[in-house]
């Protein structure tokens, strides 16, 4: 065997179809784009969500639920974390911009502190909103809440 007689192995290799080279080639006149319609067109791409002419999906399900524009969004303080909170940092006053620095939220979002969870140190803490639970659980250790 020499690198002159290689051939590929029988039946791999297939010969391209040649479309559009006239009638006695098989494949000529709509060069198997079948007659007329978006396809035989030349520069046809498919939309995304085109259905053919069929009512797409997103126009036949129906509009459901209400997105309120007044909505108030918080990022969620448990007393639990509260209480990580106070082990992690050795101190029990808390600002909105020491709860940013460690974490806890974003500067410009909102921070609510909410009653689930064991409290058990002494905290005074600013926060934006307070549930109710959570403020009779820091007052009644001692601690004071601050909505600034």
């Amino acid at each position: 065997m020499e690198l002159g007689n290689l051939r590929p192995a029988e039946g791999s290799v297939k010969t391209r179809k040649r479309i559009g080279r006239g009638t006695g080639s098989g494949r000529g006149g709509t060069s198997t784009r079948g007659h007329k319609g978006d396809k035989a067109r030349s520069g046809f791409k498919a939309k995304r969500a085109h259905e053919g002419g069929q009512t797409p999906m997103q126009r036949r399900l129906p509009k459901r639920g209400f997105k309120n524009i007044n909505r108030v969004e918080y990022v969620p303080l448990n007393l639990a974390a509260l209480e990580v909170l106070v082990k992690k940092s050795g101190t029990s006053n808390f600002t909105l911009e020491s709860l940013v620095g460690l974490g806890v939220a974003k500067a410009t979002q909102r921070i609510k502190i909410l009653g689930t969870g064991k409290l058990t140190a002494k905290v005074d803490i600013a926060a934006h909103a307070v549930s109710q639970s959570a403020r009779t659980a820091i007052e009644s250790l001692g601690g004071s809440v601050t909505i600034a």
